[in-house]
């Protein structure tokens, strides 16, 4: 079976999205220096491509290669999806201690700056 053009640039996109998946799953968590903007932006890219490619695609004329790659790509998505809502969940954990501390710093020890602002009305 002769590879088309479309087949080429869906393996080649299939391709760059699990690299980009697989680069993320590695750093996410562990890399200070990542930017998970920047690679969900690619991720978002090679998705919209996905769909623009494959539109007028029918089950029956995918790639058989393109079944197995996609296969390996819904576990690596998994992983991230649970990767990605753990650093989330972090960051939320983070932010609220943060949040705690300011609310803490800003209060005078008698009264609370709510409170403050009630008395003067």
């Amino acid at each position: 079976m002769q590879t088309s053009p479309g087949d080429l640039r869906i393996k080649n996109v299939l391709g760059r999205l699990e690299m980009i998946i697989d680069n993320e799953n590695a750093r996410i968590g562990t890399d200070t220096l990542f930017d998970i903007k920047t690679s969900n932006a690619h991720k978002s890219r090679c998705l919209y491509e996905l769909t623009l490619l494959s539109r007028d695609l029918k089950p029956e004329d995918m790639n058989g290669s393109f079944v197995s790659q996609t296969s390996v790509l819904k576990d690596k998505l998994a992983e991230n999806a649970e990767k990605v809502q753990a650093h989330m969940e972090a960051i939320r954990r983070v932010v609220d201690l943060l949040k705690t501390a300011t609310q803490e710093a800003e209060a005078d020890g008698i009264y609370s700056q709510e409170q403050f602002r009630y008395s003067e009305q």
